[in-house]
Formats: C-alpha cells, structure tokens, sequence
C-alpha cells in the first residue's frame, strides 16, 4: 500500500502544472536556493492539506461553493500576481541571476510564502487530499494521524521529485544567463503563470 502511495504522489508530482512552473521560475531568476525556500513552503502547504483532510475540514471548504470558489479565485489571484511580477521584471531595466539575493532571509521568507501560497491556493491539492488520502490507510479508528502520516509521505516525495528538477534546471541555468534569453524567459514563464491563475480564478 505505501509503495503504491509513493509511486501515485511521485507521478502526480511529476505532472506539468503550476508548481513546476513556479519552481522554474524560481531557479532561474533568483537561483536554486530561493527555489528550495520555495518547495519548503509548498511542503508545507501539503502537510496543512493533509491535516485539514485528517481533520474533515477539506471535505468542509469542498462541499461549500461559497468557500470553494474563494479559495480558487485566491489562489488564482496570487498566481496571476506572482506572474505579472515576472513579466515586470523581464522587461525591467536589467536582469541578471541573484544567487546572493536569495541568501538574505527575506527573499527566503517570499520565496517560502510563494510556494505555501501557491500550494493553499491549489484545488486539486485539496480534491487530492480529501479524496485519495483516505483510500491508502485502513485505520479501523481515528483518520487523523495516519492522514497526516501519509502527507507527511506525499510531502517528502513531492518535494524530492522538485529538488531533481531544479537541480536539472540550475545545471542548464548558465546557458540562459544572457540579459536577452533571460528576458524571454522571464515572460513566457511570467505569461504561463497568468494563463493559469487565471484560469484557476474562473474554475477552468
């Protein structure tokens, strides 16, 4: 069961969608370490999801549209916000990698706050936990601990599976770091993430 647990969060992981997007963007515009802050808070926000699921809170926020459809338009939102300030900064008046930027405690803090964000703002983050999580435990009494056990798993994978891909990332970062390609690729990832927050925003 946990080896099924394992290879279905590694694969899921691994589908292109928002995290992977915001993780490259992380890595190569501010480096590999603002990207690790970032896949701590996204961690983290798994680990929150768990536990609401645990708690029976999830199913709660789901089965109310009102609740449902704010936390979508939220996490739209900021993930629009989060690729407006990508697009900005590419046609900023110089851009450059900032490894020594993403040392300082309050670039970690934002880049933390990003991935949490980003994470909370996920529905099928939710649909995941309240749906799936369940399923892969058989705990004749009480779900909370082993809901939360198994996030705790979900979570460790997840995060390994982004720690290879921004390792992949950062080891081809150096072939990008002209003012120019950098440019482009500040705003196709900057567009990517606008397109999905917004489409996340309307429920698409």
């Amino acid at each position: 069961m946990l080896i099924s647990f394992i290879a279905t969060t590694w694969l899921l992981a691994m589908l292109p969608g928002v995290g992977q997007a915001l993780m490259l963007r992380q890595t190569l515009m501010h480096g590999p370490r603002a990207a690790i802050a970032t896949i701590l808070g996204t961690s983290t926000g798994l680990l929150l999801w768990a536990a609401a699921a645990g708690a029976g809170l999830s199913a709660a926020v789901l089965a109310n549209p009102a609740l449902y459809r704010l936390l979508i338009a939220a996490g739209g939102t900021f993930l629009a916000y989060v690729g407006l300030r990508t697009v900005w900064a590419a046609f900023g008046a110089r851009v450059e990698t900032r490894d020594e930027e993403a040392a300082d405690p309050a670039s970690r803090k934002s880049a933390y706050v990003a991935g949490l964000a980003t994470n909370l703002g996920n529905p099928k983050a939710g649909v995941f936990a309240v749906s799936l999580l369940p399923t892969f435990h058989t705990a004749a009494a009480g779900v909370f601990w082993p809901t939360l056990m198994l996030g705790v798993v979900w979570s460790a994978v997840t995060a390994s599976w982004y720690l290879l891909f921004v390792a992949l990332v950062a080891r081809g970062r150096g072939l990008v770091t002209r003012p120019a390609t950098q440019r482009a690729l500040g705003c196709v990832s900057g567009v990517v993430l606008i397109g999905v927050g917004g489409a996340v925003a309307v429920g698409l």
